[in-house]
């Protein structure tokens, strides 16, 4: 494939002007928001609240970790400063893949994570993140938003964790990952070591794939030192950041097992239920806003990141193999079935998100699929 033809001239020069735009972090609000910050401006009574907020991610990512610090801002802005979060990078307060256990032990008072890193304790977590072959950014917000996603995931995490979360971040469709060799067809799964997470871990081990889970700041030096042969992570920008391109050669796409994977902002019950009204609207409009500022963060630098990549002349842009793409997605709804006997409460939130995935997919294909194959297509 002719990496021009792919990308054209989209997101050159993207990633100068990007930095002012992150530096300066919009902080435009809307009405609700606005009217929050007047009502906290109006009441004197209100608390001083300082809150140690865990993450999952290096600090050098201004995406991914500026979701926690976007929500940190817009709950000081909101409240006068009267209620402060401080975000710590994955592995300052607790290990970057155990936020959910301080949270929810009282360890620490707020995590923004991805719930997928913690199917080991309950595959119902991979829900709030993403599931193989499951939604886009925009059918996941509808789930969640909409069609009630976000209610059967907080009634689950309040039973099971003592926790409720807010979506607060999404990258959109992902990467494939980086390979140090090419994958022709299934077979040549057989023994990869691959880094990922999620569900991803537990579909791909069907098909032969030795999974590590790593969190993100320690991707690179697997890679270099060859104790994995591929890894993912999430795409162009942040792949760019941690210098992935630099040990790796071939570079897959899609990421069909996060489509649009959702982070999230935890809280400890106890916490939350002490916290006064208005404080818990603040977090809900916050989150909010993180959730779509992510999403527009990426949308606009992955272009010019691969684009730069694709130009350094060392990495190759490759599509998973047809069989490779259809073995996954068997093993994905096979994994499923057995997850849904195991644990009753996956099988009821899977058969309403299941349902709903088939009719969105279906609305999609008929706008979204006819619009942008024609317009991807190069100029005659």
């Amino acid at each position: 494939m002719d990496r021009r033809e792919f990308l054209g001239s989209a997101g050159k020069g993207v990633l100068g002007a990007a930095a002012v735009g992150l530096a300066a972090c919009n902080q435009a609000t809307d009405a609700g928001a606005t009217t929050l910050a007047a009502e906290a401006a109006g009441d004197n009574s209100l608390p001083q609240v300082e809150w140690q907020m865990a993450t999952s991610w290096p600090a050098a990512l201004d995406t991914i970790f500026g979701g926690a610090t976007y929500f940190a801002e817009r709950v000081s802005a909101l409240s006068g400063g009267r209620f402060v979060v401080d975000p710590r990078e994955g592995g300052e307060l607790v290990p970057a893949l155990e936020v959910l256990q301080s949270v929810q032990s009282g360890g620490v008072q707020s995590g923004h994570t991805a719930s997928y890193y913690y199917t080991g304790l309950s595959p119902v977590t991979a829900f709030g993140t993403a599931l193989p072959f499951g939604l886009t950014y925009r059918e996941q917000n509808a789930w969640l938003y909409a069609g009630g996603g976000l209610e059967q995931m907080q009634e689950y995490y309040a039973a099971t964790f003592n926790t409720i979360q807010f979506p607060a971040g999404n990258t959109g469709a992902q990467m494939g990952g980086w390979f140090n060799k090419e994958i022709n067809s299934v077979a040549d799964l057989q023994g990869l070591r691959f880094r990922t997470a999620g569900l991803n871990a537990q579909m791909l081990a069907k098909l032969g794939v030795q999974v590590q889970t790593l969190p993100g700041a320690e991707i690179f030096q697997a890679l270099q030192t060859g104790a994995v042969d591929a890894a993912e992570w999430v795409g162009p920008y942040d792949d760019q950041k941690l210098d992935f391109h630099t040990v790796a050669q071939f570079y897959y796409y899609p990421g069909f097992w996060e489509p649009a994977p959702t982070l999230e902002v935890q809280i400890g019950l106890d916490e939350w239920n002490e916290l006064p009204s208005l404080y818990q609207d603040i977090v809900r409009s916050a989150a909010k806003e993180a959730n779509m500022n992510m999403m527009n963060q990426y949308d606009f630098l992955n272009p010019g990141a691969l684009t730069e990549m694709l130009e350094s002349g060392d990495v190759e842009l490759l599509p998973f193999p047809d069989d490779v793409m259809e073995a996954a997605q068997e093993a994905a709804f096979e994994l499923y079935d057995e997850l849904g006997a195991q644990t009753p409460e996956f099988a009821e939130i899977f058969e309403g998100w299941n349902s709903f995935r088939q009719t969105t997919h279906e609305w999609f294909g008929v706008a979204e699929r006819a619009f942008l194959t024609f317009a991807t297509q190069p100029p005659a």
